[in-house]
């Protein structure tokens, strides 16, 4: 499977863009994995922790995130928070 292309911004920076695995996102419904070829939709965050996952069967980067929203798209993944890190 093709990878999915994921960016991690906040007010103040682009945290984190690149093509990874998979990524795992705490929204406020519940925890949601996202990869390449995902059904479009948007969820706001809670507080926790993203799941990065570089290559399949990779351990996770885990990166605190807080507020805000993810935004799934034909182009991939957008994390928009109000702090990450």
């Amino acid at each position: 499977m093709a990878d999915l292309h994921f960016e991690l911004v906040t007010p103040d920076k682009l945290v984190e863009s690149g093509d990874v695995h998979m990524v795992v996102v705490p929204g406020t419904e519940g925890e949601f994995g996202v990869m390449a070829g995902h059904a479009p939709f948007m969820s706001t965050l809670r507080d926790g922790e993203l799941a990065i996952y570089r290559t399949s069967g990779a351990a996770p980067e885990r990166i605190p995130v807080s507020g805000g929203f993810a935004e799934v798209s034909e182009r991939g993944l957008t994390v928009l928070a109000e702090n990450a890190g």
